[in-house]
């Protein structure tokens, strides 16, 4: 018989070789649930501005996975009782931490699936894998859940300093090539340390953490909240409602995949989603891209152009300022996008809408980045002596935002 594998090694272009060195790992890589990841971008329409980043989330995951491997043997190197139990699961729990994501990720978040967020989707997707692998995710499950009582392991899968989130600015700097969001990921893992419980970084990593928060800062209104990568996503968005709105009025439309059409037509709520998890495994990116193509050519004007102007990259326009935009000035947009499309006030707002995007740097009364002194005694990063990151910046930056035809 031949010999199963047990070691795998995969060449990233950021942290070099990565390895999965555990059976039930590479089970998991393996499954058609994770290797959906690969045809999901991690940034969704970001490359209309950056053009090299068109990185997977399952690249993502893996990197996120790398890094917590560095964690846990920084952590054990410091006498942190990790037993290989927990270690395996605390892997595989960040493996599987965004398995729930949806086509082009937090573009479409409740949009395909009502009331229900990626972090509960993959929740359940956990959850079916642990059937079909025995019962061996249940502590992943309970650490990905906080229900584990080592605390610790949950806030290096979700909190204020995971390893998710020093992948992703680590890998979407890179991808992007916005060097505003290189952090010293390396530095802050090597400064980590567990105190009564809790995740917390050594007095030396102070500046490394102020240097992350204001990373993370810089990389939302520069890249992951830049006007033309709004603009494409909630273009989308509004096609989507354009489709179903047809589809209401029982027009004929069909995307050219079954399992978006589902989606489509019947999207479930929180109570339905679990019947269908195998139908929303099925989707990725490629379903929505296909139908956006096959879209343009429909003769509703509305749906039409709003694929032609994404497929084509002619996207609305977007201002933004820091106090909402004036009736008058919408009318105004309204009243020119009907004139030269010859739509109705309904259609109009599809072409021409306002919103808000907003972003906090740090906020201490959700998940507080807590530094360890020599002596024994635990800050907030923002009550350290000469704080960068203070109080004040718990509040969040709000701009109002319009968008319009050319």
């Amino acid at each position: 018989m031949p010999r199963s594998e047990t070691r795998k090694i995969i060449n990233d272009p950021v942290y070099g070789f990565i390895t999965l060195d555990h059976p039930l790992l590479l089970q998991i890589i393996a499954h058609p649930y994770y290797q959906r990841l690969r045809r999901i971008h991690q940034m969704a329409f970001a490359s209309m501005v950056y053009p090299g980043a068109v990185h997977t989330r399952l690249l993502h995951s893996l990197g996120a996975y790398h890094l917590m491997c560095n964690a846990l043997n920084e952590l054990k190197g410091k006498s942190v009782e990790i037993t290989a139990e927990e270690e395996l699961s605390v892997k595989i729990a960040i493996l599987l931490h965004d398995i729930g994501h949806g086509p082009f990720s937090h573009a479409l978040e409740y949009r395909l699936v009502k009331e229900v967020g990626h972090e509960s989707i993959s929740l359940l997707i956990m959850q079916k894998l642990n059937k079909e692998f025995g019962g061996l995710l249940e502590i992943a499950i309970r650490i990905f859940t906080n229900k584990y009582p080592k605390q610790f392991l949950h806030q290096l899968v979700s909190g204020q300093l995971d390893v998710d989130r020093m992948d992703y600015l680590t890998r979407d700097s890179f991808f992007t090539g916005v060097s505003e969001g290189v952090i010293g990921y390396d530095r802050i893992i090597k400064m980590l340390t567990v105190h009564h419980g809790q995740l917390m970084v050594e007095e030396k990593a102070i500046y490394s953490i102020e240097k992350f928060l204001v990373s993370r800062r810089l990389m939302y209104w520069q890249v992951y909240l830049h006007k033309t990568v709004l603009s494409a996503e909630k273009m989308l968005v509004r096609i989507i409602e354009r489709a179903r709105e047809l589809i209401a009025k029982g027009a004929d439309l069909h995307s050219g995949s079954g399992p978006f059409d589902f989606f489509l037509k019947h999207p479930p709520g929180r109570d339905e989603i679990e019947k269908h998890l195998d139908k929303f495994c099925l989707l990725d990116d490629y379903d929505l891209t296909s139908a956006i193509k096959n879209w343009v050519f429909h003769p509703d004007p509305v749906l039409s152009n709003l694929c032609r102007f994404v497929t084509c990259r002619q996207l609305l326009k977007v201002r933004m300022q820091a106090t909402p935009f004036a009736e008058g000035l919408v009318k105004e947009y309204k009243d020119r996008v009907a004139e030269q499309l010859g739509l109705g006030d309904h259609e109009t707002n599809y072409f021409v809408f306002t919103g808000e995007a907003m972003n906090t740097t740090y906020n201490p009364s959700d998940e507080r980045i807590q530094i360890l002194f020599r002596d024994g005694h635990v800050k907030d990063i923002s009550e350290v002596d000469n704080a960068l990151i203070h109080q004040t910046l718990a509040a969040p930056v709000k701009n109002f935002y319009i968008c319009y035809m050319r």
